[in-house]
């Protein structure tokens, strides 16, 4: 299993991240759905490496729209991810 890190997002017009980034890596960028199927699969981890706090996974949630991504950077339901800059 690859561990993948995540510099940015990319967001859709209601704010719904629909892409996992991180400029110069081969992978990138990555669509949500492809990176929910790696996760579920186990063949990639995403993880976020903030300044300020350390490392957290990206997680699939299963929502009542259906499957997002998300982390608990903060250990709160809101989704730190909309926090990265855009890809």
């Amino acid at each position: 299993m690859a561990k993948r890190y995540v510099r940015q997002t990319g967001k859709n017009s209601q704010g719904d991240i629909t892409r996992l980034c991180n400029s110069g890596q081969s992978w990138s960028p990555r669509s949500k759905s492809d990176a929910i199927n790696d996760i579920e699969s186990g063949s990639h981890e995403y993880w976020v490496n903030w300044a300020n706090n350390p490392e957290t996974k990206i997680q699939v949630v299963n929502g009542t729209t259906g499957k997002y991504l998300r982390t608990d950077r903060d250990g709160t339901t809101r989704n730190n991810l909309d926090d990265l800059p855009d890809c």
